[in-house]
C-alpha cells in the first residue's frame, strides 16, 4: 500500500512516501516557521524522487498534534485537500505516539514530550512491548513543575524523548532514574508505520472529519491566505 505521511506539528516538518513497509522517499527541515513553504517543496521533491504521481497514493497519514497550532493546521488543510481531490482515506496520528515509537529503549518506560510553549509541555507515557509501544496515559498539558512531579512519582526507570531542550538545565537534577534520549522530533516515516495497521484494517477517517489535537484553546488563528503556496500543493491547501 502506497502511503503519504505528513508531519508539520513541530519545529521539524517532514514528508515521507512509503510503499508497504519500505520508505521510498522523504524530506525533513527543522524550522519553527515556514511549514507551508516546506510542505509544498517537500511534496514535489518526494514525488519526483519516488517517480510517483499523486494519484498513486492509496492513503494519507497526518500528525494532528499536539504541537504548533499553525503547523498542525497547514498539514491538516493540505491533507484534507489532497485526500478529497484523489479520493483516498486518511488516518490521524499523534506526534507523541510517533516519538515513543522511535524511542531507543529496552526496558525503560517512555515519556514523550512536545514543547507546547507558554511554559508548558504536552506529555504522555508509554510502555515498550515487542514490535512497538503501548500508551499508558492519555496526552495532557503539564507545566514543567507538574511534569517533574510525574517523573518523580514513577516507580520504574524512565526515558524522556522529544523536545527536551525546552526543559531547563537543572530540570533533571536529582532524577536519578530518568534518562534523556532520542528522537527529539516526530518523523513522517514513524507516522506511516503507526498508520499502516489501521489502513490494513480499514480503520481510517473521512478527510473532512479529521480534527486537530490541540489539548488547549488555540491562541492564534490561521486564514486561508497563509495556506496558499506556489504550485498545485499550495492550491490544495488553500
Amino acid at each position: 500500500m502506497k502511503i503519504l505521511a505528513i508531519e508539520t506539528a513541530t519545529d521539524a516538518s517532514s514528508v515521507a512516501l512509503v510503499d508497504g513497509r519500505d520508505l521510498v522517499a522523504s524530506a525533513v527541515r527543522v524550522d519553527r516557521r515556514g511549514h507551508n513553504e516546506f510542505l509544498v517543496s517537500a511534496l514535489d521533491f518526494c514525488f519526483d524522487q519516488a517517480k510517483w504521481n499523486p494519484e498513486d497514493i492509496e492513503g494519507i497519514v497526518v500528525d494532528v498534534g499536539p504541537g504548533m497550532y499553525t503547523g498542525i493546521r497547514v498539514g491538516l488543510a493540505t491533507t484534507q485537500g489532497l485526500a478529497a481531490m484523489i479520493g483516498v482515506p486518511v488516518v490521524p496520528a499523534s506526534s507523541l505516539d510517533a516519538l515513543a515509537l522511535r524511542a531507543a529503549t529496552g526496558r525503560r518506560s517512555i515519556w514523550s514530550v512536545v514543547n507546547a510553549r507558554r511554559g508548558e509541555l504536552a506529555v504522555a507515557s508509554y510502555q515498550p512491548v515487542p514490535g512497538g509501544v503501548v500508551k499508558q496515559t492519555s496526552p495532557e498539558i503539564a507545566t514543567y513543575e507538574t511534569f517533574r512531579a510525574m517523573l518523580e512519582g514513577s516507580s520504574s526507570d524512565v526515558l524522556v524523548v522529544g523536545d527536551v531542550t525546552a526543559l531547563s538545565g537543572s530540570f533533571l537534577h536529582g532524577l536519578h532514574r530518568v534518562k534523556v534520549g532520542r528522537p527529539r522530533f516526530p518523523s513522517a516515516d514513524a507516522l506511516a508505520e503507526l498508520a499502516m495497521p489501521r489502513f490494513e484494517d480499514n480503520q481510517f477517517t473521512a478527510p473532512e472529519a479529521i480534527r486537530p489535537m490541540y489539548l488547549r484553546e488555540a491562541d492564534v488563528q490561521i486564514s486561508s491566505k497563509h495556506l496558499q503556496g506556489h504550485g498545485p500543493w499550495g492550491e490544495l491547501s488553500a
